[in-house]
C-alpha cells in the first residue's frame, strides 16, 4: 500500500506537490469515487483516475546494478555528483535504489519501481543477507573481530550479531582482508562496525546481497534480473530460504 499523492507522483502525472493539489480539489478517483484525504493509500488492485483519466500501472522492473565508487545511491543530488540511476539512462521507469551504498562503497546494488518488494529486502525483520569485503587498517585477532560476531553498540543502537572471516592480512603494509556479513543497513553500518572496533576500513565492497553476485558484470554495468530471481527473493524475505 502506497499514499494515493506518492502514486500519482511516480506514475508522472505530477510532482507530489501538485499531486496533493489535484485530490484536494477533488479531481481524483479511487475506484470510481472521489478522494479528498492526503492519507489514502492505495494497492496494486486499485483504479484510479486523475480528471477523468485511467491511471495507467508502471510495469514492475527490477534490476541489479554493478555500483562503482564515487557515485551516488539516490535519484538526484543536490551537489550534481553522478546518481545511480544516471548508470540506467535508458530505463524509462522511475527506479529507486533497493537500501544504500555510501559513495565510496562498491559492489551490488539492487534498483526497482516496486515499493512492497524494496520494503521486504530491507527492513531488518526479514533478514536478508548482505555480504561485504573490507580492507582494513590494521591486523585484527579472532577475539577483536567477536564482538561484531555478537554486536557491537554503534550511536543509533545495537547492530544485529554478523558472520566475520578474516580472507587475508599483510604484516609488511599492515592491512587486511576480512568479509561480513550482514542483514541490517543503517547509514555506513560496516564502516562503522569496524571504526567500533578500532580497524578503520580502508576500501569496501558488496559482493553478495542474498544469492546475487556481481557475476559478470565491471563497474558500472548492470542487468535486469529474472523473474525467477525476483520470485527467489520475494521467498527469502519471507522465509529466510530461497526458493526453488
Amino acid at each position: 500500500m502506497e499514499r494515493l499523492q506518492k502514486v500519482l507522483a511516480h506514475a508522472g502525472v505530477a510532482s507530489r506537490r501538485k499531486a496533493e493539489e489535484l485530490i484536494l480539489e477533488g479531481k481524483v478517483k479511487v475506484n470510481g469515487k472521489v478522494v479528498k484525504e492526503l492519507g489514502t493509500k492505495v494497492s496494486d488492485s486499485d483504479t484510479v483516475e486523475v480528471e477523468g483519466v485511467k491511471l495507467e500501472k508502471e510495469q514492475k522492473k527490477y534490476y541489479l546494478l554493478y555500483k562503482p565508487r564515487g557515485v551516488i545511491s539516490a535519484v538526484t543530488d543536490d551537489k550534481g555528483r553522478k546518481t545511480v540511476t544516471d548508470l540506467l539512462p535508458h530505463v524509462t521507469e522511475r527506479l529507486y535504489p533497493v537500501g544504500r551504498l555510501d559513495y565510496e562503497t562498491s559492489g551490488v546494488l539492487l534498483l526497482t519501481n516496486d515499493g512492497d518488494f524494496s520494503y521486504a529486502l530491507t527492513h531488518p525483520k526479514f533478514k536478508v543477507d548482505k555480504t561485504y569485503v573490507a580492507r582494513l587498517k590494521g591486523i585484527p585477532l579472532k577475539e577483536q573481530l567477536r564482538p561484531l560476531e555478537r554486536g557491537v553498540v554503534l550511536e543509533d543502537g545495537k547492530t544485529a550479531p554478523a558472520r566475520v572471516k578474516l580472507l587475508s592480512s599483510e604484516k609488511k603494509t599492515n592491512k587486511s582482508i576480512v568479509e561480513i556479513t550482514i542483514h541490517e543497513g543503517k547509514n555506513r553500518q560496516v564502516r562503522r562496525m569496524f571504526d567500533a572496533i578500532g580497524f578503520p576500513v580502508q576500501k569496501l565492497k558488496r559482493e553478495r546481497f542474498g544469492f546475487l553476485t556481481l557475476l559478470g558484470l565491471n563497474a558500472g554495468e548492470w542487468r535486469e534480473l529474472t523473474t525467477h530471481e525476483v520470485k527467489q527473493l520475494r521467498v527469502l524475505a519471507e522465509t529466510g530460504k530461497i526458493g526453488k
